[in-house]
């Protein structure tokens, strides 16, 4: 019930004008954004690079209102292709298509990510979509399968396994070689399309994860596809241990190497853990959200996990 309540605050208006108004509010994100601009966000991934790790940004914004605001997020995101490659930095990117105009016109959405990936590509960059809630799954994977049999082929997409059709959806993109990211899910779904206890949701996390190793496994023997394309890296975003277990038992089981298998892990959360993994020999990528527009993020970031409301709540009432 708590986690509903704040997902659906995430999405409230009238709670977001409240909520980015309270100093407490602002300083807590702060463990969770890297700042509000992009020099901040890069300060963030040198440091994170220093340390092993490698990250990726997200200029946070979603939904945005209107076409200008999303080619406003467009240029946002050319901007950071061309820092990443002035600093030297080991850091892809992650967006949202909303962000892009997805709920407004599917082809201008699908024409700024177009332009989006093309401009990575220059750089070499890989450029990963965010799922967002169950009623844009449909539109993402249109929106992936269009580019790439575009020929762009520097672009990832984010699975969930709390949605019953993900296994379905990871087979298929495996069968194209996609650069998957695993998550669990942050959105307020209905039992109809979500499996609604954790439980099995962990379950088929595990499940989809052995599928992501498998074919990891499986293409790791093989060269690269005619157009240089490199077999794909699972990501395994999470940080539940007992998850983070089950991948590296099962690739162990399966002869998967430490480097063809990535966790994947957000900023502010876990450091100890995310160096453990990266000196155990696993890659460890590091999501980096920046940004003005952090309320929706923070809100997601909120439910996640109760500890992190209770500590907001109680940093507000000493405030």
């Amino acid at each position: 019930m708590l986690r509903a309540i704040l997902l659906y605050l995430s999405g409230a208006v009238w709670a977001r004008r409240i909520v980015m108004n309270w100093g407490v509010a602002q300083r807590m994100a702060g463990r969770f954004i890297a700042g509000d601009n992009l020099d901040a966000a890069l300060a963030s991934v040198k440091e994170l690079n220093a340390r092993g790790l490698f990250a990726t940004l997200d200029h946070l914004g979603e939904h945005v209102t209107n076409a200008e605001e999303a080619r406003q997020a467009a240029e946002a995101y050319v901007e950071i292709f061309h820092r990443l490659a002035e600093a030297g930095v080991k850091s892809n990117c992650s967006l949202k298509l909303t962000q892009l105009g997805l709920a407004l016109d599917f082809d201008l959405c699908l024409g700024n990510m177009r332009s989006i990936a093309s401009r990575a590509a220059e750089f070499g960059t890989l450029v990963r979509i965010d799922m967002e809630d169950s009623g844009t799954v449909d539109r993402t994977l249109q929106i992936y399968n269009t580019l790439r049999e575009e020929g762009l082929t520097n672009i990832g997409v984010v699975i969930q396994s709390y949605l019953y059709r993900s296994e379905e959806d990871v087979e298929a993109l495996l069968a194209d070689r996609t650069r998957i990211r695993l998550c669990k899910g942050a959105y307020n779904e209905p039992p109809e399309v979500a499996y609604p206890r954790k439980a099995d949701v962990d379950e088929n996390f595990d499940r989809l994860t052995a599928m992501l190793i498998d074919a990891a496994k499986t293409h790791g023997s093989e060269p690269a596809s005619a157009d240089g394309e490199q077999p794909p890296i699972p990501g395994i975003a999470t940080h539940d241990p007992k998850r983070i277990q089950f991948a590296r038992d099962y690739a162990e089981k399966v002869g998967l190497p430490k480097g063809a298998l990535e966790f994947q892990m957000l900023h502010g959360i876990g450091s100890e853990l995310q160096l453990e993994l990266a000196d155990a020999g696993y890659p460890v990528r590091i999501y980096v959200p920046y940004g003005t527009e952090w309320y929706p993020y923070f809100m997601r970031r909120l439910a996640e996990r109760p500890a992190n409301l209770w500590f907001f709540i109680r940093s507000f009432l000493r405030s």
